[in-house]
């Protein structure tokens, strides 16, 4: 058990800081998709460089199945359309509030998640359904107190005397 929550905490580590990343490398990029395309190299090289080093140093063949990689493909393609449709959060006005974007996102994988689960049993307690309402509260409560940084107030103009500006009043 103490495993799984090491690495469970280091995902949720890695994942909360994804949101504030996507959106600095957005403004260093001044563009959405760039950012997306060097999500997919990153995806590319660590998925395979991972994979292949776990299943080395656990012995484990690399012969694979038909059920197996087709639903790892699944996998693969939902996290993927999970950092597209992030983007497109970002995109939409979310960078200016990307905490709000990110508690939202995860509060919703974690109502999806459990929501599966109670589809694949058939049967929940009440608790399950309490919990998801606690899930919403802490997502509206977490956007609305995280702080933020206030955007710059824009500069003001020079202000030129009228007389200036029309013909003949110089």
């Amino acid at each position: 058990m103490k495993n799984i929550l090491f690495y469970a905490v280091l995902t949720g580590i890695c994942w909360g800081m994804y949101g504030d990343s996507l959106a600095r490398a957005r403004g260093a990029l001044q563009s959405p998709f760039k950012p997306y395309l060097m999500i997919g190299v990153a995806y590319l090289v660590w998925a395979i460089l991972g994979g292949a080093v776990g299943m080395m140093v656990r012995g484990e063949s690399f012969t694979f199945t038909g059920p197996g990689v087709r639903w790892g493909f699944i996998a693969g393609t939902l996290g993927a359309w999970g950092a597209l449709t992030l983007t497109m959060a970002m995109v939409s006005g979310g960078a200016r509030q990307p905490h709000i974007v990110m508690a939202t996102v995860f509060g919703s994988a974690v109502t999806v998640a459990a929501l599966v689960a109670w589809f694949q049993a058939q049967h929940a307690s009440p608790g399950l359904w309490f919990g998801i309402g606690l899930i919403l509260v802490g997502v509206v409560v977490t956007s609305y107190y995280t702080p933020h940084k206030v955007p710059p107030a824009p500069k003001a103009q020079a202000s030129v005397p009228l007389a200036n500006t029309l013909p003949g009043m110089q």
